[in-house]
């Protein structure tokens, strides 16, 4: 019997009508889009992206891990504020353009951080499937064959992440690439420790698409990332802008706001996020909580 024909969901046209919109909002001008243009482009880009994933697999965050998407949102929101912390004392970016409205401005903010995480997994989920089709999974491995050298890559993940918030902020600056490679180091193990989902246990046990998928997610979501940003700027509204240690101002190429080595940041920064995602589920039990909760 041929297989029922899957349905694009409603939202998927939902998110195409906003990112019109955005796109229609920015062409004439118009103030409020200018200003809110992050949030609503990534908002569109989501509900979009769900839509093709769940279309072309049949389960996606939207439509059969509902009761687990609003708890990703807000973990988005908590992570983020993360490297925001960090960047109190490194300084690499910065926000121009916000509303004067202190409501409005943390408004804004929560609704940007709360994108980032979803943006980045549906992208990943998309990939995924593009990367299934053309290529089957390697061979699985047993798990009695699998080296394992974690105590060393969680202490390389502490020096990373603790160096740069002990040096002056001066110097601190120069250390944002550790930042942005040290948590997956120090959490990636931790989550195998504590029978959490491992990206490096995946990979060594043969199934290495959800690493490459992330990795291209990365790079695919920084691009999208600078090109609204560099929009946003364009048209008046709200943006970020990065401040590049004096000592690198030499390399003088932008992508938008974003310097061209920055770039490089966005592919590993989407496995951080996946393994602090899955670290926090498995420290609040959220799996069991949602299996218990299930009808």
């Amino acid at each position: 019997m041929k297989e029922p024909t899957r349905r694009f969901p409603p939202h998927t046209w939902i998110g195409l009508a906003v990112l019109a919109l955005v796109q229609l909002g920015v062409a004439v001008g118009h103030p409020l889009i200018a200003t809110w243009l992050t949030p609503m482009a990534w908002t569109g880009y989501i509900l979009a992206v769900d839509g093709f994933v769940a279309r072309a697999s049949g389960h996606s965050w939207l439509t059969t891990r509902r009761r687990e998407a609003p708890f990703l949102v807000l973990a988005s929101i908590g992570l983020w504020l993360v490297f925001e912390a960090y960047n109190i004392h490194l300084k690499n970016w910065g926000y121009l353009g916000l509303p004067s409205n202190p409501i409005l401005r943390d408004l804004g903010y929560a609704w940007s951080f709360a994108t980032i995480a979803p943006g980045v997994f549906e992208t990943a989920d998309l990939v995924y499937i593009a990367l299934r089709r053309r290529r089957a999974e390697g061979p699985v491995k047993p798990a009695s064959d699998l080296p394992g050298r974690k105590p060393f890559w969680i202490l390389v993940g502490i020096a990373m992440v603790t160096i740069p918030l002990a040096l002056p902020p001066a110097v601190a600056a120069y250390s944002f690439g550790a930042v942005w490679l040290g948590f997956f180091f120090l959490v990636d193990p931790v989550n195998e420790l504590l029978g959490a989902t491992s990206l490096a246990r995946s990979w060594r046990l043969g199934h290495r698409l959800p690493a490459i998928s992330l990795l291209l997610a990365g790079a695919l979501c920084g691009f999208l990332w600078e090109a609204w940003n560099f929009q946003a700027m364009q048209a008046g509204g709200a943006y970020w802008v990065y401040k590049l240690p004096q000592g690198l101002r030499v390399i003088d190429l932008h992508f938008g706001q974003m310097p061209v080595l920055g770039l490089l940041g966005f592919p590993p920064f989407a496995l951080e996020l996946f393994a602090l995602y899955n670290l926090t589920k498995a420290i609040l039990g959220i799996d069991r909580l949602l299996a218990g909760s299930a009808p």
